[in-house]
């Protein structure tokens, strides 16, 4: 019977987003409970046994430690399983594999990633592109050649015929005017891969 009382809070995310902003250790084991050996499974297709566990007990510190900054209206379950997503395609380092990866998941589980409610685009994106506008172009443009584009430094450099450490400095005033912006909600969007810091 606790069992099935379990999963029923767990269901009502707005209610386990509530319990544990207000810092409820109970309703995080319940949520590490149930949601462990989900995100463990998920992760292992990727990675191995010991780097998978790594990952998700890194998910799960992330999410006690940020307990504070989540957002009612952003599905737990989602969130829990980008995390858990970004940082195991950060643990493969080799491109190739990572994009192979990376499409594997997005073909897999294309309509989970996809919705909506995944990315609360009508709000945390919005609020990320309204803070991109208060940067000057010209840093928007060096900062949006290394996010989108998934270029070094070095490589936008010789693109725009300018110095490495101009472009160095370009990004950082942009990270810079991104975390005073967002600072509200900074910890949900590197975690969604929003923002990279």
């Amino acid at each position: 019977m606790e069992e099935n009382s379990q999963l029923k809070d767990i269901s009502d995310n707005r209610k386990i987003v509530e319990m544990l902003r207000n810092n409820d250790e109970e309703s995080f084991d319940a949520v590490y409970r149930y949601y462990f050996q989900k995100l463990f499974a998920f992760a292992c297709q990727y990675l191995s046994r010991d780097e998978a566990e790594e990952v998700v007990q890194e998910t799960m510190v992330w999410l006690w430690e940020n307990r504070d900054k989540l957002i009612a209206e952003l599905n737990l379950k989602t969130l829990l399983f980008t995390i858990v997503k970004n940082k195991s395609l950060n643990k493969i380092s080799h491109q190739k594999v990572k994009q192979k990866v990376h499409q594997e998941i997005v073909e897999k589980f294309d309509e989970q990633f996809s919705s909506p409610d995944f990315y609360l685009e009508t709000e945390l994106f919005e609020l990320y592109q309204e803070a991109l506008k208060k940067v000057p172009e010209e840093f928007r443009k060096t900062y949006e050649m290394h996010r989108n584009g998934n270029l070094t430094h070095k490589e936008i450099a010789e693109k725009l015929n300018v110095s490495p450490q101009l472009v160095n400095y370009h990004i950082g005033q942009v990270l810079k005017i991104l975390r005073a912006e967002l600072k509200d909600y900074l910890p949900i969007m590197v975690a969604l891969g929003i923002i990279k810091l």
